[in-house]
């Protein structure tokens, strides 16, 4: 989920599968408790789904961004989304 090279994402090239997903907030490393979905319609088909990941401290913040682009689409506790992943699986 995390985008290494892109600012605001950490990068955790080499250690993806061992890390802890973390806040994409930049220069944030406190582990994530959100999942915000989004896409940039200019770019993405309507199903396509990019995510940003979020503590709760800056939860609010990251979906104002998204959100008044209009780029938001929903907002899921990390743990939910895992379970709804690891099923469509």
């Amino acid at each position: 989920m995390n985008s290494p090279g892109i600012p605001g994402f950490p990068d955790t090239s080499g250690s993806a599968d061992d890390a802890a997903p973390i806040c994409s907030a930049k220069g944030c490393r406190a582990p994530a408790v959100w999942v915000l979905a989004w896409n940039n319609p200019k770019l993405h088909t309507p199903e396509r789904r990019k995510t940003w990941l979020a503590c709760d401290e800056h939860r609010e913040h990251l979906s104002s961004f998204l959100g008044m682009r209009g780029f938001l689409k929903d907002v899921v506790e990390l743990t939910e989304w895992e379970r709804n992943s690891a099923t469509d699986r």
